[in-house]
């Protein structure tokens, strides 16, 4: 068995006639934090969303441990719209919900911030550890569950005390710092007991205090709880101080890849950033 825990085979994602990710490959090894960059609209959220399952790719193939746990392939009207490659490469269809992605072993946080606000930083937490409770409707209504629920809150507990946030624990989300509320976020996912960790801009909206602390809180999780990351940042500094490698998308293509020092230096990836002069300008 290889030591890869993800791998994207050619997908595509196309809505339409715009192809938003095009013919995309990669991989993600255990215990790697690993960053998805680009400019606005490059594609990498929509790349997240087809991890995770929120959207089926029109195209290609995903790979969680090793296991095919998504796969499509252009149909119906699509036959016809399909600009993307790798046509009739593909003749699976599996399409898994992001619940059952989740069950998995795979976990995110998004962008902007989706915690429920009117509930506690503890309740916030438990509720994502009833991801993986046996109970069923019967005995949960019949309260013959208190003793896994005991365990949930009992973890609870000890999750928010391992991150930092037991003073917190009673606090309604909405109330917490915008820091903390990265921080309950991420803690909400941990919850489900996640292999993979995908991070959508955690340092979206933080100033360079709370970025430093956020990149030291990512090693730290991806060490206490043998973690794998993938995330996508546009925090420069964070994630060429952070990853182990970097993948580089524009227009939905890859345009690079490799250890920091590489996509730093690449420039194609300086061209993607800050636009390639046009002949005859000044």
């Amino acid at each position: 068995m290889s030591n890869s825990i993800l791998r994207l085979e050619d997908i595509t994602m196309q809505f339409g006639g715009v192809v938003a990710v095009d013919n995309l490959s990669l991989e993600v090894n255990q215990n790697e934090i690993v960053s998805l960059i680009g400019p606005n609209g490059a594609g990498k959220t929509t790349a997240f969303n087809v991890v995770t399952g929120v959207y089926a790719p029109t195209n290609g193939a995903i790979y969680f441990k090793d296991n095919l746990i998504t796969s499509n392939y252009p149909k119906g009207s699509m036959k016809k719209l399909y600009a993307g490659q790798n046509n009739g490469k593909f003749n699976t269809r599996i399409e898994k919900t992001p619940d059952q992605i989740t069950k998995l072993g795979v976990a995110r946080t998004f962008q902007n911030i989706r915690l429920f606000k009117d509930l506690t930083a503890f309740e916030n937490v438990l509720i994502a550890k009833h991801m993986r409770a046996k109970a069923n409707f019967l005995s949960a209504t019949l309260c013959l569950n208190h003793k896994e629920e005991h365990t949930m809150r009992e973890e609870t507990l000890e999750l928010l005390n391992i991150l930092g946030l037991t003073d917190v624990k009673d606090e309604k989300a909405s109330s917490l710092p915008y820091g903390q509320q990265r921080h309950l976020e991420i803690a909400r996912a941990l919850a489900t007991k996640p292999e993979l960790l995908l991070l959508d801009e955690p340092a979206a909206g933080m100033n360079p205090q709370e970025t430093g602390e956020l990149t030291a809180f990512i090693h730290d999780i991806r060490s206490k709880f043998n973690l794998t990351v993938f995330m996508i940042e546009h925090h420069m500094d964070l994630v060429m101080e952070i990853s182990d490698r970097i993948y580089v998308l524009d227009f939905g293509k890859l345009i690079a890849s490799g250890i920091p020092e590489e996509v730093q230096n690449n420039q194609r990836v300086i061209d993607a950033y800050l636009g390639v002069q046009e002949d005859g300008e000044e």
